[in-house]
């Protein structure tokens, strides 16, 4: 049974993570994912600075990433050789578009990308649902789970099966490794390598197409 103190919480949850999502993707709000997601981490972080429990270090902590580095770049370099491979296999004529049609965009959106999409993210998925929703969970790791469904369900915007199922299994890599280093330049740095990677390879169409 939902805490008397921790309703308002359930329902700016329910009303973040599920009904906004669903709103986007019935074509309900009139907006480009980029700036409602800039709207979206304004919120987050305005509740995050305003919040006297929170460690702002939390923020950046560039520190955190040496750590995890062992983690992540081996579990990188194994997913990144069999994407290749499938798209090599089952599309490939996607394999590289991006670079080989675009090779200016494709350069700046690898700057862009982390800094515009992925850290507004790791605001609101990792750094502000942690901090924000942490009561209403038993432990980090069902906090973790529940920032993973939310992070996947938020692509259901884009109105295809790959993009959700791809970022649930992100987010739970993405959410740990938040615990773990109390660092989002470390998650958001991961989160970026696997976004860049799939722009890369010519799976982006799924991460951003179709929202619109």
């Amino acid at each position: 049974m939902t805490k008397p103190g921790n309703l308002a919480l359930v329902v700016e949850f329910e009303v973040l993570f599920v009904v906004l999502p669903l709103a986007f993707r019935f074509r309900l709000i009139p907006l480009p994912p980029i700036p409602a997601l800039w709207l979206l981490c304004s919120y987050c972080l305005w509740r995050l600075l305003c919040d006297a429990s929170f460690d702002r270090q939390k923020l950046w902590n560039s520190a955190g990433l040496r750590p995890l580095l062992p983690q992540i770049l081996p579990v990188f370099v194994i997913v990144a050789v069999g994407l290749i491979f499938a798209v090599r296999y089952f599309a490939p004529q996607l394999l590289f578009i991006f670079i080989r049609q675009h090779p200016w965009f494709w350069a700046l959106l690898m700057v862009l990308y982390p800094v515009l999409s992925v850290y507004p993210q790791g605001i609101v998925y990792r750094a502000f649902f942690f901090q924000r929703y942490r009561t209403l969970f038993p432990n980090n790791y069902a906090v973790a789970i529940a920032s993973a469904v939310a992070f996947s369900f938020v692509h259901i915007i884009f109105r295809n099966e790959i993009a959700v199922g791809f970022t649930l299994i992100g987010g739970l890599f993405f959410a740990w490794h938040y615990v773990e280093s109390d660092s989002l330049f470390a998650s958001a740095s991961e989160h970026a390598l696997y976004g860049c990677l799939m722009f890369t390879i010519g799976l982006g169409d799924y991460f951003y197409k179709g929202a619109r």
